[in-house]
């Protein structure tokens, strides 16, 4: 019985961020054919609709036509992200894909010259990462994260904000909970460029619609 929740709970997280998805790559998208794309009936389509306008995870705006634009709000960008790395954590190919995409952000951080780095995030992405910058000039400053209470991570050294720790030349976010909530936060201190993430975690860097507008 506990599975079969568990099955449902994965279904249901699974066409949620299917629908978010639907949404920001077309505001224009019709419910048939995000029903389509996602494989469920119209009405299930429209009832999930409804539920992200009520969780405010959606804005809906009357278009020409009687047609309707849908926008993602800031809840929503965090939600699509926090339910993609729900997603992957449980996804076979999750470390393989995880040390690919390490890899590539450890070359960007070498072409650039940047050799002190700070990870964002206590999570398996840590482990993954350090086994990552083995053999290069890229040194791991430490694991900045305000939700644990532990003063090393994957022999790490932990820090409670970034600003405790010394000069960093980049971050890479390795928060699997929150990555957009995350990397919104790091971009008020650090300059944008230097703010490496994961492309798995399907950030959103551009700014999103917000509930006033």
């Amino acid at each position: 019985m506990a599975n079969s929740r568990n099955n449902a709970s994965d279904t249901d997280a699974e066409t949620l961020l299917g629908v978010l998805n639907a949404i920001e790559n077309n505001s224009r998208v019709t419910q048939r054919a995000v029903a389509s794309n996602l494989g469920i009936a119209v009405g299930l389509a429209n009832a999930y609709l409804k539920r992200c306008i009520k969780k405010g995870l959606i804005k809906v705006f009357q278009a020409p036509a009687n047609r309707y634009a849908y926008y993602l709000t800031p809840s929503g960008f965090s939600e699509k992200s926090r339910l993609t790395a729900q997603y992957l954590s449980i996804s076979f190919n999750f470390y393989r894909e995880a040390r690919t995409q390490c890899l590539e952000l450890i070359r960007i951080i070498d072409e650039n010259n940047w050799n002190r780095v700070a990870l964002y995030g206590a999570s398996d992405l840590v482990e993954i990462m350090t086994l990552c910058v083995a053999d290069t000039n890229v040194e791991l400053l430490g694991v900045v994260d305000k939700e644990i209470e532990l003063d090393r991570f994957s022999g790490l050294t932990v820090f409670q904000n970034i600003e405790e720790m010394d000069p960093i030349d980049a971050v890479i976010v390795t928060d699997i909970k929150n990555p957009q909530t995350t990397f919104d936060e790091i971009i008020k201190k650090l300059p944008r460029e230097r703010v490496l993430v994961p492309r798995f975690f399907n950030i959103t860097h551009h700014q999103p619609v917000t509930k006033e507008q």
